[in-house]
C-alpha cells in the first residue's frame, strides 16, 4: 500500500511539474513595475523597489481623446503598453485606442508576441486575417458596433473602416509589449533597404515598381 501510495504522489508531481512547464511561469511577487533605468537585460524590463512604486505606475489618463488621422492611411493607434503603464511588467497585457478616418486603414500588421481581440465602439469595421502557408486563406468579417474580433498571435492581420463617418475601437493584447510589424514598412521600409532585385524576384514586378514603392517609405 505504501508503494502504492508513493508512485501516485510521485506520478501527480511529475503530471504537474509538466502542465506548469507549458506555460509562462506565475508571478513571485505581487507586482513588477518597469523601472527603464535599470541597465540589467531581462526579459522585460528589471523590478522597480516595491518601496517606491505609486499609484500613477499603473495608471494611464486620455484614451477618451481621438487620435489624429490625417496620415496617408487615415488612422492612428494610441497604444497602453508597460512603455506607457510600468505596472503592465510581467502581466502579459496591453490595450490600444484605434482611430479611423472614413475610408481609413489599419493596414496589414502583425502582433509577434501577442494575439489581439478588438472590440468597436463606434462606426463599421471590416477586418480580417490571413492563415499562415501554403493556404493563405483570408477570414474576413463587418463589424458593427458593439462587435468583437480576435486575431490570432503572429498572423497577419487589418481592419478598414467601411462606414459612412469616423469609426473607434478598443483592442485588447496578450502582451505587456505585444510589438507591431507592419509589412509594407518592413518590406519597402527598412534600413538599409532590401535589395530591390530580391523583391523584384519576391512580388513578381517590374523594378520600377519597387523603387516606387521603396520611394514611398
Amino acid at each position: 500500500f505504501a508503494m502504492a501510495f508513493l508512485l501516485v504522489i510521485y506520478l501527480l508531481i511529475v503530471s504537474s511539474l509538466s502542465i506548469a512547464f507549458a506555460s509562462d511561469p506565475s508571478p513571485l511577487q505581487d507586482f513588477c513595475v518597469a523601472n527603464p533605468q535599470n541597465a540589467v537585460l531581462v526579459n522585460g524590463f528589471a523590478c522597480k523597489d516595491p518601496q517606491q512604486v505609486q499609484a500613477k505606475d499603473f495608471f494611464f489618463g486620455g484614451l477618451q481623446l481621438p487620435g489624429n488621422t490625417s496620415n496617408p492611411v487615415g488612422s492612428k493607434v494610441t497604444p497602453v503598453t508597460v512603455d506607457q503603464i510600468p505596472g503592465l511588467n510581467t502581466l502579459g497585457l496591453s490595450l490600444a485606442r484605434i482611430d479611423y478616418a472614413p475610408s481609413g486603414i489599419n493596414p496589414p500588421h502583425t502582433h509577434p508576441r501577442g494575439s489581439e481581440i478588438l472590440t468597436v465602439i463606434e462606426g463599421c469595421l471590416e477586418v480580417g486575417f490571413v492563415s499562415s502557408n501554403p493556404e493563405n486563406r483570408l477570414i474576413t468579417k463587418v463589424l458593427q458596433k458593439g462587435d468583437v474580433f480576435v486575431f490570432p498571435i503572429g498572423l497577419i492581420h487589418f481592419e478598414r473602416n467601411v462606414g459612412d463617418g469616423n469609426a473607434v475601437a478598443v483592442a485588447a493584447l496578450s502582451s505587456q509589449n505585444p510589438g507591431v510589424i507592419t509589412i509594407a514598412n518592413a518590406v519597402f521600409g527598412s534600413s538599409p533597404e532590401i535589395s530591390s532585385d530580391l523583391l523584384v524576384k519576391a512580388f513578381q514586378v517590374d523594378k520600377s515598381v519597387v523603387n516606387y514603392l521603396q520611394s514611398k517609405f
